[in-house]
């Protein structure tokens, strides 16, 4: 029985590893979880960042907390996210490890910069949040990151699978 159950094992971590893929290289930065390296186009797996042309909204007047008024602006959200991981990644190399494909044959991957989670990293930062309907890994950051009112939790947002389903 032993035997048996440890070569189920074995040959569950061999077709595992034999799905995944380590892609390593200066990334192109296409929006806050997408990136391509050479021409493999990487979907960071887990995440969900604004689009591009995705607006959100953020206070930039209060009057008084008594009154709880307050002014909202629109900005750029999707370009910020972007911004951001240029800005993390910073022209490095990244090495991104791959679970398989999406439906649009792009691989799915948690990238890292040095030994920083750049999937994880995004969300903790308010800059993407979990994707919930695919992954659950990265719940604990969201949580992090509304909690202490981090980018996209400054003000209001639609979640970008919401915003792109709209438009």
């Amino acid at each position: 029985m032993i035997k048996l159950l440890l070569n189920f094992l074995i040959i569950f971590f061999l077709v595992q590893n034999l799905n995944s893929e380590e892609i390593y290289g200066t990334p192109k930065i296409i929006d806050g979880d997408t990136v391509h390296i050479n021409s493999k186009k990487i979907r960071l797996e887990g995440i969900d960042a604004p689009e591009i042309r995705q607006q959100c909204q953020k206070v930039f007047l209060k009057i008084s907390a008594i009154i709880g008024f307050s002014f909202k602006k629109n900005y750029s959200c999707g370009v910020i996210s972007k911004k951001k991981l240029v800005d993390k990644i910073n022209k490095s190399q990244i090495n991104c490890i791959s679970s398989g494909r999406d439906r649009y044959k792009r691989y799915l991957a948690t990238c890292y910069k040095d030994k920083i989670n750049l999937n994880k990293w995004m969300v903790r930062n308010g800059l993407a949040v979990a994707y919930k309907r695919y992954s659950k890994d990265y719940l604990g950051d969201e949580i992090y990151a509304k909690e202490n009112k981090l980018g996209l939790w400054k003000g209001s947002f639609e979640r970008p699978e919401k915003w792109r389903k709209l438009n």
